[in-house]
């Protein structure tokens, strides 16, 4: 299993919009990614609601856990897209 950790730069945090593109990043690797925040249980990274009912916001940091080929690179991916201010 590897391990990320990142802030969150969307000033909306993981609502709507950014959590939708995360969404997306993440199903796009073909890899089981999960999130977690503030001592909340994981929630699949594929999942809008899911990191939705996280309630992240700007500045919180989360954790990402991925396994398989490719998860080290994979995990490098989503970190920097939620390590970008996308409502800017």
């Amino acid at each position: 299993m590897h391990t990320r950790t990142a802030v969150v730069a969307s000033r909306v945090g993981l609502h709507a919009r950014p959590a939708a593109l995360f969404a997306r990043a993440a199903a796009a690797t073909g890899l089981p990614v999960t999130v977690a925040a503030d001592g909340k249980d994981p929630v699949d990274a594929r999942s809008v609601l899911g990191l939705m009912t996280l309630g992240v916001v700007f500045g919180d940091e989360v954790v990402l856990r991925a396994d398989g080929d490719g998860a080290p690179a994979a995990l490098d991916g989503l970190v920097t897209l939620l390590e970008t201010d996308h409502d800017a």
